[in-house]
């Protein structure tokens, strides 16, 4: 019966595999993509490197930060209470690894449809136009996003404290948020960071790259759309902005969470096979 269900998910790994390797770029996408190059070839190469410790530092920061929140141990917790339902001898979070991948698969999709509600809720708030909630939107997304990846990588009985599982865990992070072009190579890379883990904390280069600084560039898009549509109302309310707070931040937690589910999924089958 385990057999069955874990060459299920293999067969799905592989079509969202084939998937990523068989995208192809549009005509937009490859302007788009010129243009952002142009543009970021024109900042010096020591502003750059500012620029990718900056953001590695914010990352790490907000990850520790997270981690220690009480809000994230009670979400730890709410993850073993349910994983007792199966084996009621589990008691810390690594006993998860004796369950099996179909099992994980239930817990981590619990922390998946709370991260997609939550980033849909907020989009929409954002979506409402005030310059508040416009000037929080990026970091609260990035907050969300991160803490998605958190809960997913722990619900497949992974210690996030751990500083391995840190960075493996931003570079999951960095690959769900970049855009689809990219993903496959990410993803590549990720599957041969996990046959050589005791070096990850050996590496010098930054966590985040190029590609995903397209992701702000989209935010100040979203951002100016939300700014010109917001007085247009529907009964007193700014439908239009609403809806591409929402619509847009919602897709992007489910390229993460989608991105982060199929890699520890991938990682148990790995580690069991």
């Amino acid at each position: 019966m385990f057999k069955m269900g874990e060459e299920r998910i293999r067969r799905t790994i592989e079509k969202w595999e084939t998937d990523l390797e068989s995208y192809h770029m549009n005509d937009f996408e490859r302007v788009y993509e010129v243009w952002l190059n142009q543009m970021f070839s024109k900042v010096p190469k020591h502003y750059q490197d500012k620029i990718f410790e900056w953001a590695d530092q914010w990352f790490l920061y907000s990850y520790t930060f997270l981690q220690g929140t009480s809000s994230q141990i009670a979400a730890r917790e709410r993850i073993l209470q349910t994983a007792r339902s199966f084996d009621d001898e589990i008691e810390e979070i690594s006993d998860l690894r004796r369950l099996s991948i179909e099992q994980l698969t239930y817990l981590a999709d619990q922390q998946l449809a709370k991260s997609r509600v939550y980033s849909f809720t907020q989009g929409g708030i954002t979506g409402t136009g005030g310059w508040l909630f416009l000037g929080i939107d990026f970091p609260l997304i990035l907050t969300l996003n991160l803490r998605s990846v958190q809960m997913i990588g722990s619900s497949f009985g992974y210690d996030l404290n751990n500083p391995v599982e840190m960075l493996l865990a931003l570079k999951v992070l960095h690959g769900g948020m970049i855009p689809q072009r990219f993903k496959y190579g990410t993803w590549l890379e990720l599957k041969e960071e996990l046959n050589s883990l005791d070096s990850i904390m050996e590496q010098d280069d930054w966590i985040l790259d190029q590609n995903w600084f397209e992701q702000p560039v989209n935010q100040l898009f979203k951002t100016l759309a939300i700014v010109m549509f917001r007085r247009k109302l529907v009964q007193g309310v700014p439908l239009l902005s609403v809806g591409i707070g929402a619509i847009s931040n919602y897709k992007l937690a489910k390229n993460v969470t989608s991105f982060a589910k199929t890699f520890y999924q991938y990682r148990h089958l790995n580690e069991t096979s």
